[in-house]
């Protein structure tokens, strides 16, 4: 199958997941982006990742058709926004979230990014909705490093599952502290716009003479060779948009993609890591 992350004591997930971003804006896109994400699941991508955001509910509305019939073969994802973290908002989000997606429970439930409810209730809020069986664990996105030692300093804290960021080859800070940091805790990062979907740089990568001889060299895509660079890390998840079944069947190969220290040298020339602190890219 290829390369697998740790998530917790009891819990192996492959390292490369399906994201829905930008799903459920366009009627006419609907069942390509339905059997993208069953293709997915064929190939064994099984974690599939949304937010109440996305397309304002919309996402979730497709990521639900998809998995009728199939939510046991899921590892399912979603995001509530900052001012529904309190105790009584979270709950009426996640049952909203439930609905949309067909299912009565969520793998996994982040915080979408950090508002301004203490995350001590936010953790109350995610300990309640696991006591009801609404999800299976909970989990932060978009928090820097001083955000995570926060949360790691609140009382029920440490249960935290996952931090999910920005993270692709031209953004590399999180490298600098945060990375570690969730390393040593061995605390996964869920890696979303692995590919530079979003923003100026993916004209940048996808275009990159270098990467590409390198791709070539390596009987790879540029996108595979992405994508299996973002997953080099133990405790890495990268989760790119499923936009067509083509397009999921290459991540999925780039789970048997492996970059040895050459590889890593060349791509670190050319896009070298962080020496200082960087702002943590959002997007």
């Amino acid at each position: 199958m290829g390369k697998n992350i740790a998530f917790a004591a009891d819990l192996t997930l492959p390292a490369i997941g399906q994201g829905t971003w930008y799903m459920g804006e366009k009627a006419e896109l609907r069942q390509q982006e339905i059997a993208a994400l069953q293709a997915g699941l064929e190939c064994g991508l099984t974690v599939i990742d949304t937010a109440e955001m996305y397309a304002d509910g919309g996402a979730e509305q497709v990521v639900g058709e998809a998995l009728q019939g199939r939510r046991d073969r899921a590892w399912l994802v979603s995001k509530f926004y900052p001012w529904n973290a309190g105790v009584d908002d979270a709950r009426e989000a996640c049952e909203r979230s439930l609905k949309r997606l067909k299912t009565d429970y969520l793998d996994l439930y982040l915080l979408h990014w950090r508002g301004n409810i203490p995350l001590e209730e936010t953790i109350r809020a995610m300990e309640k909705l696991q006591q009801q069986g609404k999800i299976r664990r909970w989990g932060v996105s978009n928090f820097d490093y001083e955000d995570m030692q926060s949360l790691w300093q609140e009382p029920g804290g440490s249960a935290c599952a996952a931090n999910q960021v920005l993270y692709h080859l031209a953004s590399r800070g999180i490298e600098f502290d945060l990375l570690p940091a969730c390393g040593e805790r061995q605390l996964p990062i869920m890696a979303y716009c692995p590919l530079a979907q979003a923003g100026r740089l993916r004209h940048g990568l996808m275009t990159s003479p270098e990467l590409n001889e390198m791709a070539d060299r390596l009987g790879i895509s540029v996108a595979q060779l992405l994508l299996a660079w973002v997953i080099r890390h133990p405790n890495v998840m990268a989760i790119p948009k499923a936009s067509s079944i083509s397009h999921v069947q290459e991540n999925a190969a780039a789970l048997s993609v492996t970059l040895n220290e050459t590889h890593v040298k060349q791509i670190d020339l050319l896009f070298p890591p962080p020496q200082s602190k960087q702002p943590l890219d959002v997007v």
